[in-house]
């Protein structure tokens, strides 16, 4: 309702600021859509101030919400998206600011497609599907290549034509589908199961031209992103222009910015190739050149020693020392065996004087008993018995016998 105010009885500047925020308050919580202009979130604050405009009209107004709502919608909501908020006006009374609380942001329309996709693409990356160490490498020179297209598409033309002119004798399996619209889901799954069945098939390429979000959904269909991941053949994804990140992106073992990428990326140039083995060849010849110049140096060096040039001077130079030293040796061995012979020579004289037979040649005897036990003592011997006596040319036998009361011995035979 009005308020009556005249020249002579104005409001106060904060009796109408007062006013103004009661008028604002009764408004309620309503849904504004705008684009957002400015985002600020600063580090460690717990609230998040946004500037929101109407594109339509040269009006913004200021946003500000609690970080933990922000934060639901942060990794698709930036500045120039287009939003729905749900929000709370308020007036701040001592700078006569009219700002909006934010319960609830919302992404309109891409935006909310934008959402879905990243929590799909969250929920799959938590399973491993996207991993690097999932990625297959790329067969060299594919035999035959199974292609998944639209019908007589731009992408289809720009992977045949680049690939054989790159290598000509390349082969296709093509399979045609509906890359867009309600059955291109189920078709580009059926035909990938198909190509990957193929036994012949060395590698995958899913190819289709650009077009909006809505276009290219179907390339970050779960079904899809799962056969895929699954697929035992390689699968390079070329969906789209080089901004364009559909989910086959992630998945895929190689992804191609465009069809006409995926052409170069999957099938190697004739014309690079045949000039890699050129360089390849020249840079084996010079090796080759390279080892036999530095082995003919070595054995011309080797050669040219003394001891190859004239392999018998070293022997020359050896004999006479070899002769000086086999004469040594065998004045050596001569001395050897000259005292050998000296000291053998007086040891025999002493065991000659020594044995018992030189003391039998000085006219000794040896007195033994039957048994053969030498006599030492007269008392070993009783009367009348015989002994044998040794000496130096034979034995005697002889008898103990008395002789006036003294003992003595006869012979009895020799």
């Amino acid at each position: 309702m009005g308020v009556d105010t005249s020249a002579d009885a104005p409001l106060p500047v904060g009796a109408v600021s007062r006013l103004i925020g009661g008028w604002i308050d009764r408004l309620g919580a309503v849904w504004v859509e705008g684009q957002i202009t400015q985002l600020s979130r600063r580090p460690g604050a717990g609230v998040v101030f946004l500037t929101l405009r109407d594109p339509a009209h040269d009006i913004s107004v200021g946003v500000t919400c609690y970080r933990k709502v922000f934060d639901a919608v942060a990794d698709v909501v930036t500045e120039g998206a287009r939003v729905v908020v749900l929000a709370k006006p308020e007036w701040y009374a001592p700078r006569g600011q009219l700002s909006l609380r934010a319960a609830e942001i919302r992404p309109v329309g891409v935006g909310e497609l934008l959402v879905r996709l990243e929590q799909r693409r969250k929920a799959l990356a938590a399973e491993g599907l996207f991993a690097l160490e999932r990625k297959r490498p790329l067969p060299f020179l594919p035999q035959l290549i199974g292609l998944v297209c639209g019908r007589a598409s731009a992408a289809e033309r720009d992977v045949l034509e680049n690939a054989r002119h790159r290598w000509p004798a390349v082969r296709f399996e093509v399979r045609n589908v509906a890359v867009q619209g309600v059955h291109a889901v189920a078709q580009v799954t059926e035909a990938v199961r198909e190509l990957d069945a193929h036994p012949e098939v060395d590698v995958i390429v899913v190819a289709r031209g650009g077009g909006s979000v809505e276009d290219l959904l179907p390339f970050s269909d779960e079904e899809l992103i799962r056969t895929v991941s699954a697929a035992r053949t390689p699968v390079v994804s070329a969906i789209g222009h080089e901004p364009d990140t559909p989910l086959l992106d992630l998945v895929a073992d190689l992804r191609a910015s465009t069809p006409t990428d995926a052409a170069k990326k999957v099938v190697p140039d004739v014309g690079e190739e045949h000039e890699r083995v050129r360089q390849l060849r020249d840079r084996a010849r010079r090796a080759a050149h390279g080892l036999v110049d530095r082995e003919e140096r070595g054995l011309a060096h080797a050669l040219a020693r003394p001891s190859i040039q004239h392999p018998h001077r070293m022997v020359e130079e050896r004999e006479e020392r070899v002769s000086a030293l086999l004469d040594r040796s065998r004045r050596t061995l001569g001395h050897l065996l000259d005292r050998a012979d000296s000291e053998l020579s007086h040891t025999r004289a002493r065991v000659v004087a020594l044995s018992p037979a030189a003391t039998l040649q000085r006219g000794y005897a040896v007195l033994q008993t039957a048994e053969g036990a030498v006599v030492r003592a007269p008392d070993e011997v009783a009367y009348g018995a015989e002994l044998r006596a040794r000496v130096a040319e034979g034995e005697l036998v002889v008898r103990r016998v008395d002789d006036d009361g003294a003992g003595g011995a006869e012979a009895a035979g020799g």
